[in-house]
């Protein structure tokens, strides 16, 4: 059986796309971010708890503060990307429960009382719509560099609060030159999917 997205669309957003080191100077625009986060939005959480909040770092003083929590090797791209975004989970996700799930508004104080319970709901949640995120940057045409080689705590202080937890940091932009490694392996259909 083919897949019913056409072959150009698949390319784009998984065969053909790269995490981009590199990037151009052309800018990334607010309208391009709504456009993205107006697709991706609709991609799937638990309980539709939508945890994943987005700081755009624009300026050069955010830029300049930002930089200085990454790990030495992506402090570049990340000084020089036309966009940068900090994800992280919100952990008070719940208080917008009974909007965001009306089927059953109960869940916000039936399963995310404790903090704890809500901290591994937004940290996997969070985590998906991450991914989604990374799709929408490939559907709008450009590359996202995602990184986790940075101070989380460091980043949480200087631009987050006690109720998020940062979970990645992406480059957006046009791919520059020399911006991806070649292809890595992939496992095979056999090697990931088991049948009981």
């Amino acid at each position: 059986m083919s897949l019913v997205l056409d072959a150009t669309a698949q390319d784009l957003l998984f065969r053909e796309a790269r995490t981009a080191n590199t990037f151009t100077d052309e800018q990334v625009t607010d309208e391009q971010v709504q456009a993205i986060y107006d697709l991706v939005k609709y991609g799937p959480t638990a309980f539709n708890q939508t945890p994943l909040r987005i700081t755009l770092v624009r300026s050069a003083e955010a830029r300049e503060r930002l930089v200085q929590h990454m790990a030495e090797g992506n402090q570049p791209k990340t000084a020089t990307a036309p966009l940068v975004a900090i994800l992280s989970a919100d952990n008070e996700f719940h208080q917008e429960l009974p909007t965001l799930f009306p089927a059953f508004p109960q869940a916000k104080d039936l399963f995310f009382s404790e903090r704890p319970a809500r901290e591994g709901a937004a940290a996997l949640n969070a985590a998906l719509q991450a991914a989604y995120f990374i799709i929408g940057v490939r559907a709008a045409g450009l590359a996202a560099g995602p990184m986790t080689g940075v101070d989380f705590e460091g980043v949480r202080k200087e631009f987050l609060d006690d109720d998020h937890t940062p979970l990645m940091v992406v480059n957006i932009g046009k791919p520059g030159e020399g911006a991806s490694y070649p292809r890595s392996p992939r496992l095979a259909y056999d090697e990931v999917v088991t049948t009981v």
